[in-house]
């Protein structure tokens, strides 16, 4: 029961009261394009998750030439997803980001090359054209070619980068000797267009040594010392984490809710299956708090790139919270 009082006296307002309260906003930036890696944000919607929150939650799709901390900045969204190399190097330039949330376990990001373009090693790829996504999921790529001591001015003794688009075209058309790719979509896209297994040599970044944390929550710290804030984004998380914990347990129709939140028409049903059940190997084993040893892990490998670190210094424990996912999950 609300009360209020008015110049009339005290009135009462009953449960007919409580439609006048709208549903707070949140606006979501997601990394890439509406798809199975953001299958748990779908879920939490289609289930009434997030209505059950009393969130009105709008999800914004990405693509290759939207950078999610860019979004933020510009007051696009209250939270993105972001891969962590990412988000710090934004962070060491003047963003303050910090992590809220980690749905995702382990990387799923690779490295894919056809074996007739003369590769089978890294020792391999001095003189070869790689292809790399850019805004900010370049970070993993460069720290690795920096561990190697690899330049990527594109000379004799480096590689040349080839900015990659939506597509793995350049591995097809002999454009690229190696092209990026996710565990859950690219690579099979290859596998889709007729090569098999047995012509690609593939490179997971966490059998490199530099694998790092992919598609976790972050908000602006400064959003952060806002009581009301905070409050949504527990319950946003709470939400989002139901939301992928329905799907890891329901991979088939957790792909259907993504295929009916796609307006471009551009996914298949037997792709998104097969993603969905690709990406819960990598939200497995997290409840949606970030282990703070995996962020360690991912400092230290940007850290250690030679000459040329994606960062320069550690962030520290600034870069990241249990705040949210404390109140959330607990």
């Amino acid at each position: 029961m609300k009360t209020f009082t008015t110049a009339m006296g005290t009135l009462a307002l009953g449960a007919w009261g409580t439609g006048a309260y709208a549903a707070d906003d949140v606006t979501l930036q997601l990394k890439w394009v509406t798809q199975a890696q953001f299958a748990g944000y779908y879920v939490a919607q289609d289930k009434g998750f997030y209505e059950d929150e009393d969130l009105n939650v709008t999800i914004k799709p990405g693509g290759p030439d939207i950078a999610p901390a860019q979004v933020i900045a510009g007051g696009g969204a209250d939270v993105v997803l972001d891969w962590m190399p990412s988000a710090l190097a934004s962070r060491e330039k003047g963003l303050a980001l910090v992590n809220i949330a980690q749905p995702f376990k382990s990387s799923g990001m690779m490295l894919t090359c056809r074996k007739d373009a003369g590769i089978e090693s890294p020792e391999d790829f001095p003189g070869k054209t790689l292809g790399v996504w850019f805004f900010g999921n370049e970070y993993p790529f460069l720290s690795w070619m920096s561990k190697l001591g690899l330049p990527t001015d594109g000379s004799d003794a480096g590689v040349e980068v080839l900015k990659q688009g939506f597509n793995v075209d350049p591995l097809l058309q002999g454009q690229a000797a190696c092209v990026s790719t996710m565990t859950y979509n690219e690579y099979w896209q290859i596998i889709d267009a007729g090569l098999t297994p047995e012509d690609l040599v593939v490179f997971k970044y966490e059998d490199q040594g530099v694998a790092t944390l992919e598609d976790g929550m972050y908000v602006l710290e400064e959003n952060l010392s806002d009581p009301a804030f905070e409050d949504k984004m527990v319950r946003f998380v709470r939400a989002s984490m139901k939301g992928w914990k329905w799907a890891e347990e329901n991979p088939e129709d957790a792909a259907m809710i993504v295929l009916d939140n796609d307006a471009s028409g551009a996914q298949t049903e037997e792709h998104q299956i097969r993603m969905m059940k690709e990406v819960a190997k990598l939200t497995a084993g997290s409840n949606g708090a970030l282990d703070p040893a995996d962020f360690q892990r991912t400092v230290q490998s940007l850290l250690s790139g030679g000459s040329d670190p994606v960062i320069t210094a550690d962030p520290g424990d600034a870069a990241w919270t249990h705040a949210i996912s404390d109140k959330a999950l607990n």
